[in-house]
């Protein structure tokens, strides 16, 4: 490289490097990657999007393991830590915005703020979430530039490596700034409806480890065709196929001794009329049409997140009673409900309670809880569970001193915000067993589901995917079937206009409500199994993959041996 940049002295020692780079390229064996590396910035950027068509809906996992493959490949080849850098950055930025794109979704149903902002938030939040991938490229390349220098080691040491990395940033990525894991890349290893795919292997890794296996399974197949070993690699596709095919443990549901009865119910509740008061009684009716049911008294009940619009509790100045369209008294609206779903029966709803405090002499609302409570069959208000993770901008508006001078808004209507709680509880439902509950997407923070101290039966997700586009309620219960593979414990989704669905340990889909139907269903919520390792370790496990996949990894590069 210094021979070609002292023969051309009015080029750059950097661009001769690339130059050069360019010219080994054009020359090396590998033919077929050599013609997508190139041009590393734009292949990146191509790769990302190709690696987001394999999370729901489309479910084109081949090309998730083809466009890390591809990154791989690029990381492999970069010249510089900042090549690296930008490399995991765009392919992330890319992949990223193609998978949270029924975000923008969101700004339709709001009139404070134009709709096409949500065209131009998508990819600036992703400005943030690419750097997690970036993080995970730079370090990788440092590693590996300061054990291998000569780049003599093979793909495959390079992949581990890599794996590592990226479980770690995933799992940061979900709990820094409050956290937004949403998706993790082994969402796209998750089978079709009657089968787990890969994700069986959810109870032994965890999520943000599973995503660290599609980094690997991508980097052994670009192996094996950077030494063109064809039986091996044809080996390995034939496995990845028949595991992503292969149908889970279905058993159908039984009625064994001691098993819960349920209903579950969906409205059908459009987002643009969730607060249209003359819809309420519509809306009421549509969840008493599939809540009672004569044959079978003693069930609980599941209604979804914004179930009813009534404020349920005591205590409240009258003011804010009145303004609820369905009934001014919650003593009232409590014994609606309770009559709605029969004596014997009890029904775990969502419900918005507020916080009241004095301003001026005068008691006024000050902040709200999205929460999920019970009421029985005569009208008995039960302990009440508030949503931990909020949603950002959706649920209270982050920086609200700056921006609301600006115009901003939240996303949801109200402009008091809502106030965390504890984090995860479960619910003693006497006859009716233990139920852990997690609001809308709090279900998609792997290990922080589960109250561990205090194992449920079974897990309660209501939601609201009213706002998610047609992108989002596919990919919300593919995470939800996730938690429940790598907890061990059902999961009952009760949502306003669909997906609503009941899944199983393991993570098949027993019965369900598609999106647009308002609709009820009845069963026998399916067994818990013992904990799980996960269920136990929680994300140290995938953490305790990350290190051992490192140790490997670090031993293979100064070997020189893998």
């Amino acid at each position: 490289m210094t021979e070609t940049a002292s023969q051309s002295p009015s080029i750059s020692p950097r661009r001769a490097r690339r130059k050069a780079q360019r010219q080994s390229l054009h020359r090396s064996p590998e033919g077929f990657w050599g013609s997508i590396l190139a041009h590393p910035r734009i292949t990146a950027l191509l790769l990302g999007l190709i690696a987001a068509t394999g999370y729901p809906p489309l479910g084109l996992w081949p090309l998730t393991l083809f466009g890390i493959a591809g990154l791989i490949a690029l990381l492999r080849r970069a010249d510089t830590r900042k090549d690296a850098a930008l490399i995991g950055y765009l392919f992330g930025w890319a992949h990223l915005t193609l998978a949270n794109n029924w975000i923008a979704t969101a700004f339709t149903f709001q009139a404070k703020m134009p709709e096409t902002l949500g065209w131009l938030a998508v990819p600036l939040l992703c400005l943030y979430l690419a750097i997690y991938p970036a993080l995970a490229a730079l370090i990788t390349y440092e590693i590996s530039q300061r054990l291998d220098k000569g780049k003599s080691a093979s793909t495959l040491a390079f992949a581990m490596l890599f794996a590592s990395l990226w479980i770690v940033t995933e799992w940061l990525r979900s709990w820094v700034f409050t956290g937004y894991p949403w998706p993790p890349l082994g969402l796209a290893l998750l089978g079709g409806w009657d089968a787990p795919g890969i994700a069986k292997l959810l109870p032994w890794l965890g999520t943000y480890a599973l995503s660290g296996f599609a980094v690997l399974i991508a980097g052994a197949a670009l192996w094996t065709m950077e030494k063109r070993q064809w039986l091996l690699g044809f080996a390995l596709a034939v496995a990845v196929v028949v595991q992503m095919f292969v149908p889970g443990n279905f058993a159908g549901q039984t009625a064994a001794e001691g098993s819960v009865r349920y209903t579950l119910v969906q409205p059908n509740i459009p987002q643009e009329e969730r607060d249209a008061g003359h819809k309420f009684e519509e809306h009421f009716g549509r969840l008493a049409e599939h809540s009672y049911d004569p044959a079978n008294p003693k069930r609980i009940v599941f209604w979804p997140e914004s179930a009813v619009p009534d404020y349920l509790r005591d205590g409240y100045p009258q003011r804010y009673y009145n303004q609820r369209t369905i009934g001014a008294d919650p003593e009232f609206s409590r014994q609606r409900i309770g009559a709605t779903i029969g004596s014997n029966a009890k029904v775990m709803l969502g419900v918005v309670d507020l916080e009241i405090g004095e301003k001026m002499g005068r008691q006024t609302v000050v902040g709200a809880y999205n929460a999920v409570t019970t009421i029985d069959g005569e009208g008995n208000l039960g302990p009440r569970y508030a949503k931990s993770h909020l949603v950002p901008y959706g649920e209270y508006l982050a920086l609200r001193w700056l921006l609301e001078p600006l115009g901003a808004t939240r996303l949801v209507a109200g402009s008091i915000d809502f106030i965390p709680g504890p984090g995860a509880q479960t619910f003693d439902a006497g006859e009716y067993g233990k139920a852990g509950v997690q609001i809308c997407y709090e279900i998609v923070f792997s290990g922080q589901v589960v109250d561990r101290a205090n194992r449920p039966d079974y897990i309660f997700n209501p939601s609201n995917d009213g706002w998610f586009g047609s992108w989002g309620p596919p990919q919300h219960l593919g995470q939800a079937r996730m938690r429940a593979i790598e907890e061990g414990l059902p999961v009952l989704r009760s949502t306003t206009d669909g997906i609503s669905a009941v899944v199983d340990v393991d993570g098949m889909v027993r019965q369900h409500i598609p999106s647009g139907v308002d609709g009820g269903i009845s069963g026998f919520i399916p067994p818990a199994k013992a904990p799980t390792w996960f269920a136990r370790a929680g994300n140290s496990l995938p953490l305790g993959w990350a290190a051992l996949l490192m140790i490997i990894s670090i031993v293979a590069l100064r070997c020189r041996a893998v």
